[in-house]
């Protein structure tokens, strides 16, 4: 596998972090990463397009109405939605980060199509943990994945077995070790090599790493107060 280790500080995304300043109480928005290559060109992204809010009631982000992330890369001059993260806090005898993770297809070409589940699971918000995606040896997620499998028809009655052919991942796909909330972050990813022919292909696992890293802070309880690194601009890159 390839591995990457793009940290030397706390919550390494941070340096390209864009943000609006955090309402307290009300909603996280606006959060977005650019990955670069060390030319400086942007090889992959990822965007928060649901605001991470609290259910009614409560300071927590639940599951029945979960905050989101496109993970993009860039294609013809634009970018292209590759993959859409979702993460939650799940209640129990230790707060989990839930999160579902899946691939964007382009069936028709030139849009959005349909969803293909990869992962669905949990981090301890206290420990943190590793999130990983790996689909065994038939394209079928294995049982540490927690999830169903990808592109059966089990897996969604929306998907059938009409997107099939667009699961092109077996195997390990990645790895990312996540710190717990309040914790000083070191992610370091690895990915498949077999599913790695350019770049741009690298980079959209990192940026996923990066969602799911910060999927921490967004969904950390509202009645406490974000890091002030994520209520300010910045204009660097990573």
């Amino acid at each position: 596998s390839l591995q990457l280790d793009p940290c030397s500080s706390s919550r390494s995304w941070l340096g390209s972090l864009g943000c609006e300043k955090d309402r307290p109480s009300k909603e996280r928005k606006g959060w977005s990463i650019t990955i670069h290559d060390l030319s400086g060109s942007p090889v992959a992204a990822a965007s928060m397009v649901t605001p991470f809010v609290p259910s009614p009631g409560s300071d927590r982000v639940s599951r029945s109405n979960p905050g989101a992330w496109l993970i993009l890369r860039p294609s013809d001059g634009t970018w292209k939605p590759w993959g859409r993260l979702e993460a939650w806090r799940e209640r129990g005898s230790g707060d989990a980060l839930g999160h579902r993770f899946e691939l964007i297809t382009d069936a028709l070409g030139g849009g959005m199509g349909s969803g293909i589940p990869l992962v669905e699971s949990t981090l301890s918000m206290s420990k943190g943990g590793k999130f990983t995606i790996d689909m065994g040896g038939t394209g079928r997620s294995t049982p540490a994945s927690s999830c169903s499998p990808a592109c059966s028809p089990r897996s969604s009655g929306d998907f059938g077995n009409s997107l099939w052919p667009f699961c092109a991942y077996r195997g390990f796909v990645m790895g990312s070790t996540v710190e717990g909330e309040g914790k000083c972050s070191k992610p370091v990813v690895q990915i498949g090599v077999q599913h790695v022919s350019c770049m741009e292909d690298a980079a959209v696992f990192v940026a996923l790493s990066a969602a799911i890293d910060l999927s921490m802070d967004a969904c950390r309880l509202f009645s406490q107060k974000l890091r002030k690194e994520l209520c300010v601009p910045h204009d660097n890159s990573a």
